[in-house]
């Protein structure tokens, strides 16, 4: 009964809000009769999405990979390079701004010279753009979650002639994975919206961000929101599926594991 309860907290307000939402939307195109290229409404995008399914799924595999193996490889850095520079000061102090410079670098930049490095029809260009998204990300939370530990409980570890290792793993990587999936919902989302936003600047046409603007063009606006609608699925697909690994590697959630911290080493 309880996680009945729980459940319907966590899931019920925003599917109701999410229903007003659309009913309102619905309710303002057909009052104010808006024309189709200006607002279509959800009735239409529901029906393109279910008439154009083939394609959007299709779409949906080729940006939903593109945005999986970036989430992936660049969480991998992302967790590698911040246990070497929780153990190398030196090597944080340069990492870090290069790591900042290059995430302010804007996507259309990055995309057009990656585009020029490999074939056309390559999707690695697009690829890497999510994995220096992502890595971005997890460096920064992982990071903090290695260094921002209790000071008691390092020195603690050293009275006990801990090695530098020892407290690392009994430590520092606890006390960093809830900001590791933290990070992890976070980059969840951003690397599906960079995979397809990737798409606008070059390379095959076979993904979810080419067929918006494909269809933008050519006033298909009802359409192009079909896809909008597949893009929207898929970066949920990637949270929720981040959230449930969170659930199975943290059970018990962030409550248990702040009543651990406090409990007497």
């Amino acid at each position: 009964m309880t996680r009945v309860v729980a459940f319907l907290r966590s899931f019920l307000p925003p599917l109701v809000f999410g229903v007003g939402f659309l009913t309102a939307w619905e309710l303002v195109v057909k009052g104010f009769d808006l024309k189709p290229y200006f607002l279509a409404p959800p009735s239409k995008i529901w029906e393109m999405f279910t008439t154009n399914f083939d394609l959007i799924w299709g779409a949906t595999k080729v940006s939903g990979t593109n945005a999986l193996v970036g989430l992936l490889v660049g969480a991998a850095f992302g967790v590698v390079m911040s246990l070497l520079l929780s153990r190398y000061k030196v090597l944080g102090e340069i990492v870090t701004p290069l790591a900042i410079a290059l995430n302010a670098i804007p996507i259309f930049v990055l995309v057009a010279v990656l585009n020029n490095m490999f074939a056309i029809t390559s999707e690695v260009p697009r690829r890497i753009m999510v994995t220096l998204v992502v890595y971005f990300i997890v460096l920064v939370n992982v990071a903090r979650g290695l260094t921002q530990v209790s000071p008691t409980h390092v020195e603690l570890m050293r009275s006990y002639a801990a090695s530098e290792f020892s407290i690392l793993r009994k430590v520092r990587v606890p006390n960093a994975v809830p900001y590791l999936f933290t990070a992890l919902k976070i980059a969840a989302p951003a690397s599906v919206i960079t995979a397809f936003v990737s798409e606008y600047f070059g390379g095959s046409q076979n993904g979810l961000g080419s067929r918006i603007a494909s269809n933008i063009a050519n006033s298909k606006n009802a359409v192009a929101w079909a896809y909008v609608l597949g893009a929207c699925l898929l970066g949920l697909t990637f949270y929720v599926i981040s959230t449930l690994l969170e659930g199975v590697a943290t059970p018990g959630g962030g409550a248990r594991r702040g009543k651990r911290r406090t409990r007497p080493l």
